[in-house]
């Protein structure tokens, strides 16, 4: 097993920023799938900004679609920078309403939903960090034993 080196703990201990060369390295915990998924979510803002800055002025729905665990939170964190990307929100809360799984042509189909709750990024009230440019399904993984962790890289 290859030792973890923590870069920074959130004081929660919802998720660790481990040692990477040039990205983000973000170890994701939770009690639940959902939790873990929320947990993720609040990583990746956490990286670009400090998420206890970002008021709850506004929200929006985020839904993703998954043909197996790794991608529904590839395709998760994706459609969290959507939200930043195309309206500048940054996220300061997330939850996770509902995961369906379906059979769909002897397939399953995993899809979550949520909501994001924040405001616009404004450099006067939040002191960026980095830009996440991407999720990247590098070193990604989801292990399940007294809780579920998450393990996936953001391309800065």
């Amino acid at each position: 097993m290859v030792e973890e080196k923590i870069v920074y703990a959130d004081p929660e201990g919802r998720f660790y920023f481990l040692e990477h060369t040039g990205d983000i390295y973000v170890k994701a915990v939770g009690g639940d799938i959902l939790e873990l998924l929320e947990n993720a979510g609040i990583a990746l803002f956490e990286s670009m900004v400090d998420t206890k800055s970002v008021r709850p002025v506004l929200e929006r729905g985020v839904s993703a679609e998954g043909f197996d665990l790794e991608n529904l939170l590839y395709r998760w964190l994706e459609a969290l920078l959507t939200v930043y990307y195309s309206e500048r929100i940054m996220c300061g809360d997330l939850e996770v309403h509902k995961l369906e799984i379906e059979r769909r042509d002897n397939e399953l189909n995993y899809r979550v939903s949520g909501r994001c709750v924040g405001e616009v990024f404004d450099p006067t009230l939040h002191e960026g960090r980095v830009e996440v440019k991407a999720v990247t399904y590098s070193l990604m993984r989801i292990l399940k034993d007294d809780k579920w962790t998450a393990y996936f890289v953001l391309d800065i």
